[in-house]
Parts: C-alpha cells; sequence; structure tokens
C-alpha cells in the first residue's frame, strides 16, 4: 500500500514542483480555498490557538490572522515540494541569510552549532544554508510512516548537502560525531508541545503556561555547542530573509532552563511582530499543569 501511494502521488509532486512560480501560487491560491473554505483543516484548533495567544485582539483582526495563515500555510507545504526541482540559484535568490558573516565566525571558535529555530515563515527552505557553510550541516525531524517519501526526503535534502537525523537518531549521531572530531551544525525546530512527562519544564509561552522543549539545551552544554537563533521574516510571497543571533558561546556557563526560555521568548517576539506566518495547526497548549 506504502509503494502504491508513493507511486500514485510522486508524478503530482514532481508535476507542481515544476510548474512557474505564477502558476505555481496560483495552484496555491486553489489549494488554500480547498483547504480553508472546503475541508476545513483544523480550523477549530487554529481558531482556539490565535484565541488563546492573542486574546486582546478583536474577532475580527483573528479571523484576518487566521485567513492569512492559511494561505501562507499552502505556500509554505508547497514550496516543500519546490525543493524537489529548485536551482540552487533560484533558491539562493528566494531565501536570503543576512548576516552569515556571524555564523562562519563561529565555525573559527571549532566548536559544533546548535540552531534553534521556530515553525515560522519558511523552516523549510532554510537548508540552502547548507550552500554557504562548511560544517556537516544536520536537519532533526520526525520519520514519516511512509518509507517510500521518507527516501525521498533524504533524497532531496542530500541535494542541498543536508542530512536528516530522526529524533531518536540525534543523541548517538552527535556523540559519535564528538567523538571523531566531526563538527556540525544541529537544526532543531524546538517551539512545538514536547512529549508529556513528569519532568517536563513549564514556562509561559504567549501567557500561557505550558511546557517547552529543553533537548537542545541540555545537548548543548553536554556537548559543548555554541547555540544561535534563527529569526526568519516573510518579505513577500515566496522571499524570505533569515537573521543569526547568538544566544550563547558557553553553554554550560548559563544556568538550567534560561537558553530554551530565550529561545520561546525569540519566538514570541516574531509571533507578535506577524502572527499569521506561525504554524498554528499544532496543538501547542494541549498541556495543563495539574
Amino acid at each position: 500500500m506504502q509503494l502504491l501511494l508513493y507511486i500514485l502521488l510522486y508524478p503530482i509532486l514532481y508535476l507542481i514542483s515544476i510548474l512557474p512560480f505564477k502558476l505555481f501560487y496560483l495552484f496555491s491560491d486553489i489549494i488554500c480555498f480547498l483547504v480553508y473554505r472546503v475541508v476545513g483543516y483544523r480550523k477549530k484548533v487554529v481558531r482556539e490557538n490565535i484565541a488563546l495567544a492573542l486574546p486582546l485582539l478583536s474577532k475580527k483582526e483573528r479571523l484576518d490572522i487566521e485567513k492569512k495563515f492559511y494561505s501562507h500555510m499552502c505556500d509554505m507545504f508547497l514550496e516543500m515540494i519546490k525543493t524537489m526541482t529548485i536551482s540552487k540559484k533560484e533558491i539562493q535568490k528566494r531565501f536570503k541569510i543576512t548576516n552569515l558573516d556571524v555564523y562562519l565566525e563561529l565555525e573559527k571558535k571549532n566548536k559544533s552549532i546548535a540552531l534553534l529555530c521556530a515553525h515560522y515563515a519558511s523552516y523549510e527552505w532554510l537548508i540552502s544554508m547548507n550552500y554557504y557553510i562548511h560544517y556537516k550541516g544536520y536537519g532533526i525531524y520526525k520519520k514519516i510512516a511512509n518509507t517510500y517519501f521518507d527516501r525521498l526526503v533524504h533524497k532531496i535534502r542530500s541535494k542541498f548537502k543536508a542530512n536528516l537525523i530522526t529524533t531518536k537518531e540525534s543523541i548517538k549521531v552527535m556523540e559519535y560525531n564528538q567523538r571523531n572530531n566531526i563538527l556540525g551544525i544541529y537544526g532543531f525546530a524546538s517551539d512545538q508541545s514536547p512529549k508529556y512527562s513528569h519532568r517536563m519544564h513549564w514556562y509561559q509561552f504567549m501567557g500561557i503556561e505550558t511546557p517547552i522543549h529543553i533537548g537542545a539545551e541540555l545537548l548543548a552544554k553536554r556537548l559543548n555547542m555554541n547555540v544561535v537563533f534563527l529569526k526568519t521574516k516573510k518579505i513577500k510571497r515566496g522571499y524570505y530573509e533569515a537573521t543569526l543571533e547568538i544566544m550563547t558561546e558557553d553553554a554550560r556557563s548559563i544556568p538550567n532552563y534560561e537558553i530554551s526560555e530565550a529561545f520561546i521568548r525569540k519566538v514570541e517576539e516574531q509571533i507578535y511582530e506577524a502572527p499569521e506566518y506561525y504554524l498554528w495547526t499544532h496543538k501547542r497548549w494541549k498541556h495543563k499543569k495539574s
């Protein structure tokens, strides 16, 4: 069944990826109409999340964010498909890093780097960063259930010199690299809800007490990594700019949880600036503190 689904869908995905951008975004508008107006994909979750996180806005303002979010979400997921065939020149034109020199200076410290980012704007086209760096780039992701699509994702990323490791593999790979003096940059999208545990760390995110991920911080301390935050802005449709901010060059000296909490505050700043580009479909505030 997995192979059949892959055989049926792959030609469609490929045809979408080779569409000229004008037709590509017209197709995204059609998909958005179906997803938002017809299917109503996770509309209840999105509406509840926006109301929770932005309670001071009027109903009309929240509805406006909701509509813009669905348009952006469809663009973003189709842009993921576009990476199948997009050229190096095109993706470099559409996803720019404003201060790459900050990162390159960190490489001279001869320490691996933990890159923290949010599910905001385009976290997918960040893979183009691998064209500029000297370290080995790793993206930590959740394995796709369909083995064939999982292989496809790996194949696409390898075109951008990116290495994908699953959340289960991540610690083993990082420890191996450290033992063998392999310097790497590891991408953590750590803004969403962690798996429930009695040892979760709770913190205010968008004014709501909720558990937050601390894995990136723990690994940065354990493996003595520098920590940077990637702030991404959507300039216009299909164009993004990312700015790197150094969070610490001495993670072990920072009191526990401060790096994770500082990361959450930076994510909040992004959301307040332009909330329509955050991934509102995730049940971010599902855990309640007893």
